[in-house]
């Protein structure tokens, strides 16, 4: 007894195999399996890890000639007196004078400020931080602009 052949398969369409090709491609599929009736076609992709990157350091030249006495000016006493009467930066983080943009800042040169109320907000690690002022007194400066970075210890405000 013999078993009738089966007839003959279509031949594989290359078109087919270019559109499944392109579909891995556009996603992030790393394979994909199609069947119809008795022909199974199977595209597969390897991913290959993206080249690491090494990025030389580079460091800026060393001075070739000493630095004169005579280039460097004095601090004058009033920057002096602005450090040490200036409240001062609590944290590392970014300043913002108002709330929100668009509205008011908290507030301005000349401004007569209360205990306790705030005088900007400093952003850090996505948290907002009110800072507020630890004595009554008359805004004369205010040493930071909005979105400015600041450093721990930076004066941000005087008083008169």
């Amino acid at each position: 007894m013999t078993t009738p052949k089966a007839p003959a398969a279509d031949p594989i369409d290359p078109k087919l195999i270019r559109k499944l090709a392109d579909i891995l491609k556009e996603t992030e599929l790393t394979e994909i399996e199609v069947e119809q009736g008795d022909l199974k076609i199977r595209v597969a992709r390897q991913l290959t890890a993206a080249p690491s990157v090494a990025y030389a350091q580079s460091y800026a030249p060393a001075p070739t000639e000493p630095v004169a006495a005579a280039d460097v000016a004095p601090a004058p006493a009033a920057a002096a007196a602005v450090a040490k009467d200036a409240i001062k930066s609590p944290m590392v983080g970014t300043v913002y004078l108002q709330a929100q943009p668009g509205t008011p800042a908290f507030i301005k040169v000349g401004d007569k400020v209360k205990q306790g109320q705030t005088l900007l907000i400093i952003e850090a690690m996505k948290t907002m931080n009110p800072i507020p002022s630890p004595r009554e007194g008359v805004v004369a400066q205010i040493l930071v602009s909005d979105s400015q970075p600041v450093e721990f210890g930076e004066a941000l405000v005087v008083f008169e």
